[in-house]
C-alpha cells in the first residue's frame, strides 16, 4: 500500500503524489527544516552496525527495495525520530477508532494505520540490526499531536471527532514531511533515503487530503 496514496485514497484534485514542498512555500517552512536538520545533526551518533542481509521487499508496501548494510551519517538520529513520530500516529488514529462518521476520512486513516504500521515495522529492524534502541521514547512531540492534543481527540464530542482529527493529524504528518525532507537534505545510506522520500510525498499527499 502506498503511504496515503493507495488506489482507494486519493487527492481529489491531483491525479499522483504530490511532489514535497519547496522552499518556494515561504521562509516559515525554510527556518523549521532547518530547526529540524539542526536536531537530527545534534541528536548523536553518525554511524551504525550491520544491518540484516534480507531484502525488505519490491512490493508496493511502505518498506524501501532494500536493507541498508550500515546506518549512514545521521541514518539513525532520523529514524528514532521517526519511530517516535510513527509512534504516535499511532496512537492518534486508534483513539478515533469507530468514532468517525465520514467514510472517506475512515478510508485514509485506516490506509495511514497499515502503510505506517509497515514502516515501524521496518525501522525498528534497521535499528535493531544497527545495535541502536528500537523505541522512540523521549522524542518531543511539541507542536503536533502533543498531550494536549491527544486529550482533546479523546474528549471531543460525536460531532466533532471528524473536525479535531483532521486537525490534530494534519499537523502532525505536516511535521513528518518536514523531518524526512530535512533527511534528504543531508544524505544517508540509499534505503532510509528511500523511506524519507516516500514518507514527504506520502504526508504531503495526506495533509491534503485531510483539509478537504
Amino acid at each position: 500500500m502506498d503511504p496515503g496514496l493507495s488506489d482507494r485514497v486519493r487527492p481529489r484534485t491531483q491525479s499522483g503524489p504530490h511532489p514535497p514542498t519547496t522552499p518556494s512555500t515561504g521562509g516559515r517552512m525554510t527556518r523549521r527544516v532547518c530547526i529540524l536538520l539542526a536536531a537530527l545533526l545534534l541528536t548523536g551518533g553518525c554511524t551504525g552496525g550491520p544491518g540484516a542481509a534480507s531484502s525488505a521487499g519490491t512490493s508496493p508496501p511502505v518498506a524501501p527495495a532494500a536493507t541498508p548494510t550500515a546506518l549512514q551519517g545521521v541514518d539513525a538520529p532520523f529514524l528514532t525520530a521517526m519511530v517516535a513520530h510513527t509512534e504516535r500516529t499511532l496512537e492518534i488514529v486508534r483513539v478515533v477508532e469507530g468514532r468517525l462518521t465520514d467514510a472517506q476520512l475512515r478510508t485514509l486513516v485506516d490506509a495511514i494505520e497499515a502503510t505506517e504500521s509497515d514502516e515501524l515495522r521496518t525501522m525498528r529492524t534497521w535499528l535493531r540490526d544497527a545495535g541502536r534502541p528500537t523505541s522512540g521514547s523521549g522524542h518531543d512531540h511539541a507542536g503536533h499531536a502533543d498531550a494536549d492534543d491527544l486529550a482533546r481527540l479523546r474528549g471531543a464530542a460525536p460531532a466533532d471527532v471528524d473536525r479535531v482529527l483532521r486537525a490534530v493529524l494534519a499537523e502532525h504528518q505536516r511535521a513528518a514531511a518536514d523531518l524526512a525532507r530535512a533527511h534528504l537534505a543531508v544524505g544517508g545510506s540509499a534505503p532510509v533515503r528511500d523511506l524519507a522520500e516516500r514518507v514527504a510525498r506520502s504526508r504531503t499527499a495526506q495533509v491534503d487530503l485531510l483539509a478537504g
